[in-house]
């Protein structure tokens, strides 16, 4: 899904957030790592109606990446309750909020009652349209990249012989969540300053922002600043200054 990219800084479409920090705050209290996950789902309840407030669209989180599979197996499956029991109990507050969840991912790693139960969660909303919440589980950009161009090869065979018609667009249309525009704003918690392979193709031209907070102390201040940091930035897409100046002038 493709929308027209936003010159100038303002109010972001669409944010994306990497939730990092969950087992840094709880070994700093002496805590369990999995108390860490359990106080960020706090956040996510908090961080969503504080977007939604502000007037964003659309609020992707990445919960679980392909990657962390590799933790202990403790720990995974600590999250698999988790992730169950969130689902089922906060569907409802978000039908009662307006906002509709979409879950991207290759949730056939997931068991089956936690694949039902993300069924009925997406079904239970699907009707809200204040903000679009995308939950990332067992995701990866590499991943969701190459499972664009399977399913391209898929749905038009005919692109095999004929490479030039893969276009931008037909990428977009085949990605795990093409009902997303590209990420204006990426947000990642807990001090550090990287990617993470988190929606890699949709964050092409996303202003990046670190915050050194950790993902359970994470609330609407924090967002609040990421905003207004975000505010303030010049969107060029390859242009320079003078002519995104230009662009504001003919407005």
């Amino acid at each position: 899904m493709s929308e027209t990219k936003q010159i100038g800084g303002g109010a972001p479409c669409h944010v994306a957030i990497i939730m990092d920090g969950n087992g840094r705050w709880a070994q700093r209290r002496f805590m369990p790592r999995v108390e860490g996950h359990r106080r960020g789902v706090q956040s996510v309840r908090r961080v969503i109606e504080a977007a939604a407030k502000r007037g964003v669209r659309y609020l992707s989180l990445f919960a679980f990446s392909s990657e962390n599979w590799r933790r202990p197996p403790e720990e995974v499956s600590a999250l698999m309750k988790l992730f169950a029991t969130a689902l089922h109990k906060e569907a409802q507050a978000m039908l009662e909020h307006g906002v509709r969840l979409r879950v991207a991912g290759d949730l056939t790693a997931f068991s089956e009652e936690i694949q039902q139960s993300i069924r009925k969660s997406e079904a239970l909303t699907e009707h809200c349209d204040r903000m679009v919440l995308t939950v990332c589980a067992n995701y990866g950009g590499r991943w969701d990249v190459v499972e664009a161009f399977k399913n391209i090869l898929k749905r038009h065979p005919e692109v095999a012989a004929h490479p030039e018609r893969i276009t931008e667009s037909l990428i977009d249309e085949n990605l795990a969540f093409d009902w997303a525009p590209p990420v204006d704003l990426m947000i990642r918690t807990g001090g550090e300053q990287r990617i993470s392979n988190f929606i890699l193709w949709q964050a092409a031209y996303a202003e990046l922002f670190a915050s050194p907070t950790l993902w359970p102390d994470f609330d609407e201040t924090d967002l609040e600043e990421a905003l207004n940091w975000y505010s303030r930035r010049e969107r060029r897409f390859g242009m320079t200054g003078e002519q995104i100046q230009a662009l504001g002038e003919d407005k």
